[in-house]
């Protein structure tokens, strides 16, 4: 059990908790890990203030806290021969057999996943493009990320960021 314990202790899972100490308040303790009193019951399941000395109490998790994602829903194009082989915005050669694709704002090189509404078929790609402009449209997809979730006519999409 000892070494159970050290090894806990060792790979960081108890140094996330506090034992409460006499005295202690949930105000204190909530203050003094940089959490507010409602986020300190929220992680320990607390539904009053009441707390005794001796009682272990989680005040951080582990995982690093997630980014929130960027979503967007629309109509998504796709575009291929007429740009193919031609530089993109981004400087790179476009290839309409690539998973990339072009969006007015994101920067170059975000990667995002463009999810078909109707069918739930979704692809990864990466922004290296400027455009759709001055539509309707929120995505212009290569024609291998079209083809790949069934959007080779203005398809509704969701485009969740992954990463910037």
């Amino acid at each position: 059990m000892r070494a159970l314990v050290l090894a806990l202790f060792l790979s960081g899972a108890l140094a996330q908790t506090y034992t409460v100490q006499k005295g202690d308040t949930l105000y204190r303790i909530a203050k003094a890990h940089g959490l507010s009193v409602e986020e300190l019951k929220g992680l320990n399941g607390l539904t009053s203030d009441l707390i005794h000395p001796g009682q272990v109490l989680r005040v951080g998790t582990q995982d690093p806290p997630k980014k929130a994602s960027l979503f967007q829903e629309g109509l998504a194009v796709w575009y291929g021969p007429g740009f193919h082989g031609k530089r993109t915005a981004s400087g790179e050669v476009y290839d309409m057999h690539a998973l990339t694709a072009a969006h007015p704002s994101l920067p170059f090189g975000t990667r995002v996943r463009v999810t078909n509404l109707k069918n739930g078929r979704s692809v990864v790609v990466r922004i290296n493009d400027r455009g759709p402009f001055g539509g309707r449209y929120i995505i212009d997809l290569s024609y291998a990320a079209a083809k790949a979730i069934g959007a080779l006519s203005a398809t509704r999409v969701r485009v969740e960021v992954l990463e910037e």
